[in-house]
């Protein structure tokens, strides 16, 4: 199962310098765990963290430009942190696998003089195999759109961070010098068309480019939730459907298809919710006369069905989280925002448990990222698996992860809950 190790943003809103996890160069620091949780006051930018997310996965797919104006964001100028004149940058440290070379994704996105939002610099790099220590080497290195990529799954070459800026020249001179690679055939020399797209977007189609292949792959396949019981409650029509889209309008499609392709599978969930939701015996789909789609539950104490529009936000929202866990073919990752909302304060930490055994299933599970502000989930997690989101005085966000403070871990240890103590100003720095 591929997993994000460190995530590094700057310049995105109220998020001017923060990182969470371990880094290729930062010894210190631990690496974010299956299940990561984000915790903070309403304001502290949590919402910012989660869609920072989106951003990156929108410009993969859609290009920057229309990632800045898409969801409602305004534009570069509006989601560029105030005062800030640098470019938004991101870094991901992930794995492929659990045995794999970590690979760093570098990304810095400004304007041109036309004010448009364009790529400034793209990086990829990689130790290389049986190498522990030192820098690693870029596989991937684009500057305004040109650069140098390194094909198969071993090229590189060591670029030091000061020469990240270097004119495209030198590095063309450089390379059919030699000086770049003595591995010739497994460079190029490559320009964009268009410095708004990224380069693991065209590259990753590319089956020369294995390493950028998976890694791009592994970003479009993320999957946000920003599902609402009253998209859930919506009438689709009739056609069984794969996988929970990100609103959840299409549950009852997704019903349909598990019914018929995982039995099983569906029986368990059934199970699982029944235990959670006294009185839940049957759900099932009924396809109206228009070729509309039904969702109804059947409860044992009432002798007729009660329909999604009928149902309560807690069920719906705990039937699509268990739906949506059951995938055959779970995202890689999965962010989830306020999960909480709408649900019965004694089946938050059950939820958590849920969230906690899927993302360390291996193979068949997801890393799962949420946000959150309900002290009862905080109570089910550990203080690695916890990161403390506040807002400094200067009105950015800053972030600190609960286990790296002594005196927690000490009364978690002692039999605290965490979410108590949360809840009790114990996780707070200011």
């Amino acid at each position: 199962m591929p997993m994000i190790e460190g995530f590094r943003i700057k310049n995105y809103r109220s998020l001017k310098d923060i990182g969470l996890g371990h880094f290729w160069n930062v010894r210190d620091t631990k690496s974010l765990t299956p299940l990561t949780a984000v915790i903070g006051k309403n304001g502290v930018g949590k919402s910012t963290l989660f869609d920072a997310f989106g951003f990156l996965s929108d410009c993969l797919k859609i290009g920057v430009e229309e990632a800045c104006d898409s969801n409602g964001r305004g534009g570069f100028q509006k989601i560029r942190s105030l005062g800030q004149s640098g470019p938004i940058e991101f870094e991901i440290y992930y794995r492929e696998t659990g045995k794999s070379r970590p690979i760093t994704y570098e990304l810095a996105i400004d304007i041109d003089k036309g004010k448009r939002p364009y790529v400034v610099l793209e990086r990829l790099r990689q130790r290389r195999k049986y190498q522990k220590w030192g820098r690693p080497f870029s596989f991937l290195y684009l500057t305004e759109g040109k650069g140098i990529v390194w094909k198969g799954e071993s090229g590189g070459y060591e670029i030091k961070d000061e020469d990240f800026l270097i004119d495209f020249d030198v590095i063309v001179n450089k390379y059919f010098s030699g000086d770049i690679n003595e591995e010739s055939k497994e460079t190029e020399v490559i320009e964009l068309s268009d410095k708004r797209k990224l380069g693991i977007a065209t590259l990753g189609s590319l089956k020369q480019h294995p390493r950028i292949s998976a890694f791009s792959q592994f970003i479009k396949d993320w999957y946000l939730s920003y599902f609402t019981p009253d998209a859930a409650r919506s009438l689709p029509l009739a056609g069984a459907q794969k996988q929970l889209n990100i609103h959840g309008d299409n549950l009852g499609n997704v019903v349909q298809f598990m019914e018929r392709e995982y039995p099983r599978r569906f029986n368990n969930i059934l199970k699982r919710i029944s235990e959670k939701i006294p009185g839940i015996d049957i759900i099932e789909t009924e396809k109206t006369n228009d070729g509309r789609l039904l969702l109804r539950f059947i409860d044992k104490g009432f002798q007729d069905p009660f329909y999604a529009q009928q149902m309560s936000d807690g069920t719906l929202k705990i039937f699509a989280y268990m739906l949506l866990l059951e995938d055959p073919d779970p995202p890689p990752f999965l962010c989830i925002e306020e999960p909480e909302n709408g649900l019965y304060h004694k089946l938050l930490e059950l939820l958590a448990d849920e969230f906690r055994e899927h993302a360390t299933t291996g193979k068949q599970g997801s890393q799962i990222f949420i946000t959150t502000h309900q002290p009862y989930f905080v109570n089910a997690l550990d203080p690695k698996e916890v990161w403390i989101l506040e807002k400094g005085d200067d009105g950015f966000s800053f972030i600190h992860r609960a286990s790296d403070n002594e005196i927690v871990k000490n009364l978690v240890e002692e039999g605290f809950h965490l979410g108590n103590l949360w809840y009790s100003d114990y996780l707070d720095m200011r």
